[in-house]
């Protein structure tokens, strides 16, 4: 999509999910040129209301040729540059459900409008240089977020807390290039370039980029979560667990084993972080069609899980089934839990050096040391009680280390004593990598594949 085609025609799409006897407002959204001269078509004002940049008219939705009445409804007007895109953008807000806000983004549609892509609201508003790319991506980050702390990260991103160092970084970049290239240019006119101090200020940067670095795992953790999947034989608890960890009845309990025939799935936050608890069939051998089928689904759970939960029964010890189920999970990273200790007075030992969780499930009890235990596996004690400024993704990792390894580069070159025309080669490559992550400089399909990601209506 080229940006002068993003910039000449009116988009329009759904700026609210709609679902079926839910939901008590929907929005139809336009940004462009001919947002207001299709929203006057559409949209009967009664009596003197004023069509003004943001005002909210009460009317109705009419058919423009049959006048037949779609909606009463309430219509927001935001005329260019005071809006979300820096263009004219007109919103709908009617009747939530299915049926009304389709019908209104069909007649926007037939009044001229294109429906948009995915993304294109917040692109235009890139484009149009309301926000960078940073502060795009946080949007995306805000409306995906699963916990506080992510909504807060990402929250810290839409204020332009990652663009402010990234420019300061990329400006004290430009002042060293320029220093370099004066020298170049003007070589008798000038003082000596002064080594030291660009030496100094390139280790200054590195350490900056650094200490941003740092911040990656965090961000991966806060928007992906983690993936936690509980195995074990039949009926050692694991259902039980999911239960009094998610406080809730999801699987279902009894003393029979295999009761657990498929994956069930909970979604809890855990210091912060989003946690996707997968609850497996027991894993054994079976003659059971139905159960193997669990099994399976079990294993295939076990291979994409990023931590394993191990249980077994402290009241039968340490088995035969719970040694072939360790020879599968041993290579992954595991804790290990006791359940049922409530009905022992003390726990079994271990064959294998880990220090297991105690818990009895059926009692609520041990809950708080397991989520400690898993905090920790993830390196991720903080995340809850940190004062996170801002987390970079993947991609701004990825351009922060080609940055990274330009300017060491330039180091390199310095102490090589090489001309300060293969100075500059890194310097400017180091500058432009730093561009790309608030988009001063970035192609037309990295933009393609990051707001490919949004939903339609953002």
């Amino acid at each position: 999509m080229s940006e002068a085609v993003l910039r000449r025609d009116t988009i329009v799409a759904i700026a609210t999910a709609v679902v079926p006897q839910q939901g008590s407002v929907g929005i139809v959204r336009l940004s462009g040129d001919e947002a207001m001269a299709i929203a006057k078509r559409l949209f009967q004002a009664p009596g003197k209301q004023p069509w003004q940049t943001h005002r909210i008219l009460y009317g109705t939705i009419r058919h423009p040729e049959t006048s037949a009445l779609v909606d009463e409804a309430l219509l927001l007007l935001m005329v260019a540059p005071r809006s979300y895109t820096r263009e004219d953008v007109v919103e709908f807000h009617c009747h939530g459900g299915m049926m009304v806000v389709q019908q209104v983004l069909q007649l926007c549609l037939e009044a001229g409008a294109r429906l948009a892509h995915p993304g294109e609201f917040t692109l235009r508003a890139f484009l149009n240089g309301r926000i960078d790319l940073t502060q795009a991506e946080s949007i995306a980050d805000l409306v995906g977020a699963q916990s506080q702390a992510a909504s807060q990260a990402a929250l810290a991103g839409v204020q332009g807390r990652l663009a402010q160092p990234i420019r300061q970084l990329r400006d004290r970049c430009l002042d060293i290039l320029a220093e370099i290239e004066a020298r170049v240019d003007f070589e008798e006119d000038l003082p000596p370039l002064d080594e030291g101090t660009v030496v100094e200020d390139l280790a200054a940067v590195l350490r900056e980029i650094e200490g941003i670095e740092a911040t990656a795992s965090q961000g991966e953790l806060l928007r992906t979560g983690l993936k936690v999947v509980i195995v074990g034989r039949p009926n050692v608890g694991k259902s039980s667990l999911l239960n009094a960890w998610s406080r809730s009845d999801r699987a279902i309990v009894t003393d029979l084993p295999g009761t657990t025939r498929d994956v069930v799935e909970s979604q809890l936050v855990v210091g912060g972080i989003p946690v996707q608890v997968l609850d497996t069939a027991g894993i054994r051998q079976t003659s059971d069609r139905i159960e193997q089928m669990g099994v399976e689904r079990s294993r295939q759970a076990l291979e994409a899980a990023d931590l394993v939960l191990f249980v077994l029964d402290a009241g039968s010890g340490w088995t035969g089934e719970d040694e072939a189920i360790y020879q599968r999970v041993c290579d992954r990273p595991l804790i290990t839990i006791w359940n049922k200790c409530d009905l022992v007075a003390s726990p079994p030992s271990l064959p294998y050096p880990q220090s297991p969780i105690l818990t009895a499930a059926a009692q609520q009890q041990g809950i708080e040391a397991l989520e400690a235990a898993i905090l920790e596996k993830a390196n991720a004690q903080d995340i809850e009680t940190a004062n996170v400024d801002f987390c970079i993704n993947q991609r701004q990792g990825a351009a922060l280390t080609r940055a990274k390894s330009a300017l060491e580069r330039v180091q390199d070159t310095i102490s090589a004593q090489l001309p300060l025309d293969f100075w500059t080669i890194d310097l400017r490559e180091g500058i432009q990598a730093l561009g790309e992550i608030t988009g001063e400089e970035i192609t037309e399909s990295v933009l393609d594949r990051i707001f490919s990601r949004f939903c339609i209506g953002k």
